[in-house]
């Protein structure tokens, strides 16, 4: 699995520097497919520990057959990280993770990361939404971008 995160992310980044597929390149995207995806989980902060608890959901009208959900942190990493199967660095405050099959109207795998900072913060803003879907055409997307100030009390924030 581990692998696909990690071809999904290099395959963005490629799109994303040249502006294009490179040639012969294939995705396997279907551009007529139409999925809503979404994010509900927790949150929470203990000194330089920041735990993420997150699952995606897929309300349809179509299954997917991955995904890659961002998470962005208002706070560096710290440099050695030991992350959950699937998941990916993608920068200083950066982290994506395949979410697996999202059936239609069903749950992707449950992803739990526990990310060391840099240095103790007293609150991080963590900002979560979906990097690539495989091309499909998401209507809603107040239900995949969410935005939660975590406070340094261990206390659980949920979105």
């Amino acid at each position: 699995m581990r692998r696909v995160a990690v071809r999904s992310v290099v395959l963005a980044g490629l799109l994303v520097l040249t502006g294009g597929l490179p040639a012969g390149a294939h995705t396997g995207e279907d551009p007529g497919a139409e999925a809503d995806v979404a994010y509900h989980g927790r949150v929470s902060l203990t000194g330089a520990r920041l735990r993420i608890w997150l699952v995606p959901e897929n309300e349809g009208p179509a299954a997917l057959p991955n995904a890659t959900v961002r998470v962005r942190l208002s706070a560096e990493l710290a440099d050695r990280q030991e992350l959950s199967e699937g998941c990916a660095r993608a920068g200083m405050r950066e982290v994506v993770c395949e979410t697996g099959p999202l059936p239609m109207h069903g749950l992707g795998r449950h992803i739990g990361l526990v990310l060391g900072l840099r240095e103790r913060a007293p609150e991080v803003v963590v900002r979560v939404d979906t990097w690539w879907n495989g091309g499909a055409t998401d209507r809603n997307l107040a239900n995949n971008e969410h935005v939660v100030l975590a406070l340094d009390t261990g206390d659980m924030y949920a979105f």
